[in-house]
């Protein structure tokens, strides 16, 4: 067969299937679960697995999930990923009203997308004629939220990093995958529209908590240390520093408190804060966020707090190769109006997928049918036939170019592809951030 003749086989079942995949993305978004807790997410991508025949791995960095298209291979193998967990946004109209979570960044849509695809290429039966085999990996835990949570996890040995894609890097479930792809949804885009980003901000995580001492709010200030004006002076430090961040590395520090004392009537002693730090590249983060500490210690210094500061890994910047970029526009631009086929070229935003970006050729579109900002009340999703079924015929068209005539545009692309880092030089970046 043709490589047009597999691309219409394919995309024929993903339209005859396409309410079933709605239907799979909007059972997820009823559904929202925070990271490392997606076991009703889990089960449903399991179920679905087990509907098309695919046999799986469960349990992956506790809730994820891998199949392949074919038992044995040989050639390269693609992975298509698709994200487990929602983010939290308790003003959502389809928040959980308990845990506050709820897909408002669109993995529910991510999630129909992957398993469009995978129901495309396995009841179409043409994998005998790609070299090589495709993985569908459902992950858990990219939203960073939860720290604490996480932090116990890792006190108990269940997880080593905060990021699903990172423990499932770790924990060696993409040791056998040669290039990875997932879809996001887009921001405010309604039409069916085909965003590709070429690169995305990384960041690492950090925890604030100054040390006081208590007293009467009203009798005795005077005999407190108030942790709370240590807070605020370093956070004035911290946008004292913002004229020296340079505009090419887009960095961003973005903190928050999380508990600003424990009583009115008491000088707080006790204040918390998290932030990011966020910039393009690995060197603007290094150095940026030392800056950072320096300017949280002075505030504890300056009102004699005890400062203790956590540093934690966050995620890697983005790094999609324009060859693999290309390919997948190729694609878009036949099911897609020319005018809404885009360049975003760098976005500020993070992803754990610039983590797999730097171990191997990785894209990571963004798709329309969605209304509303990410991560706010009004996100939601307009037109699923665009949100999910188009991106899941896309994935699997690009998936047949990649691996058909003997995987040669998979090949070329690996080939030419120089990844960051290897394996092991990952795991010591990462695990050097850990501190406190």
């Amino acid at each position: 067969m043709q490589t047009m003749d597999l691309k219409s086989a394919v995309c024929k079942i993903i339209d005859e299937h396409s309410e079933k995949i709605i239907s799979l993305a909007q059972t997820v978004a009823q559904h929202p679960e925070l990271g490392y807790k997606e076991y009703v997410t889990s089960q449903s991508v399991k179920d679905f697995f087990d509907e098309i025949g695919l046999q799986y791995q469960d349990g992956l960095a506790i809730t994820g999930v891998k199949a392949t298209l074919k038992e044995k291979s040989n050639g390269p193998t693609v992975a298509i990923v698709g994200e487990l967990d929602a983010v939290l946004c308790p003003d959502s109209p389809s928040a959980d009203p308990t845990t506050g979570a709820a897909h408002a960044c669109g993995h529910h849509l991510q999630l129909g997308a992957m398993l469009g695809a995978a129901l495309g290429l396995k009841l179409s039966g043409i994998s005998p004629h790609l070299t090589g085999n495709v993985a569908f990996m459902a992950v858990p835990a990219e939203e960073y939220v939860e720290i604490a949570y996480r932090m116990k996890l890792r006190e108990e040995g269940k997880i080593h990093y905060l990021g699903g894609k990172q423990e499932l890097i770790y924990r060696g479930a993409f040791d056998d995958i040669n290039m990875a792809m997932m879809i996001h949804s887009a921001k405010e885009s309604p039409e069916p529209t085909v965003v590709m980003g070429e690169s995305s901000n990384g960041f690492i995580g950090k925890t604030i908590q100054y040390i006081g001492k208590e007293a009467h709010a009203a009798e005795a200030p005077d005999q407190g240390i108030n942790a709370l004006n240590a807070a605020m002076l370093g956070l004035m430090g911290v946008h004292a520093l913002r004229e020296t961040f340079r505009d090419g590395d887009i960095v961003r520090v973005h903190p928050i408190i999380t508990k600003g004392g424990d009583l009115v009537n008491s000088v707080p002693a006790d204040v918390r804060l998290e932030t990011y730090v966020r910039a393009k590249t690995m060197n603007a983060i290094d150095a940026t966020h030392l800056k950072v500490d320096r300017a949280f210690r002075a505030g504890g210094d300056a009102i004699g707090a005890q400062t203790v500061i956590k540093t934690l890994p966050g995620y890697l910047p983005l790094n999609c190769p324009e060859s693999f970029n290309n390919l997948f526009i190729a694609n878009a631009l036949q099911m897609v109006s020319k005018e809404n086929v885009k360049y975003s070229g760098h976005f500020g935003a993070s992803t754990d997928m610039g983590d797999v970006s730097h171990l191997m050729p990785t894209i990571h579109p963004y798709i329309g049918g969605v209304a509303g900002a990410l991560h706010t009340r009004d996100f939601k999703a307009v037109d699923y036939f665009a949100a999910c079924v188009l991106p899941a015929k896309l994935m699997a068209m690009t998936v047949i170019d990649l691996l058909t005539n003997n995987a040669q545009e998979a090949n070329s692309i690996i080939k030419s592809y120089r990844p960051l880092m290897t394996k092991s030089e990952y795991i010591k970046k990462l695990d050097s951030y850990f501190s406190g």
